[in-house]
């Protein structure tokens, strides 16, 4: 992995907004704070969802994406039935 990072083209993708950085970063990507309740699970709920789409994306693979940056409670959470690192590893 080392040797991927330091030689290979691509870069680390940072999906780590915390809870003040999270509306703004939802109202960007389309999501209108009356889906949601700021700071509370709900806002972490939709924030996750984004995650999971852009993480899924056939874009988002070992060619392009050298590692990422994640948020706690995206570790903590699931997609596509693996946690969130283990589909990193395993599928990207």
């Amino acid at each position: 992995m080392f040797e991927k990072v330091l030689k290979a083209d691509g870069f680390i993708a940072a999906l780590d907004q915390s809870g003040g950085s999270t509306p703004k970063a939802l109202q960007m990507y389309g999501i209108t704070e009356d889906s949601y309740v700021e700071g509370e699970k709900s806002m972490f709920d939709k924030v996750h969802e984004m995650r999971t789409r852009i993480i899924t994306s056939k874009a988002f693979d070992g060619d392009r994406i050298l590692g990422a940056i994640l948020f706690e409670d995206t570790m903590d959470r699931e997609i596509e039935g693996l946690s969130t690192g283990h589909y990193l590893w395993q599928k990207r």
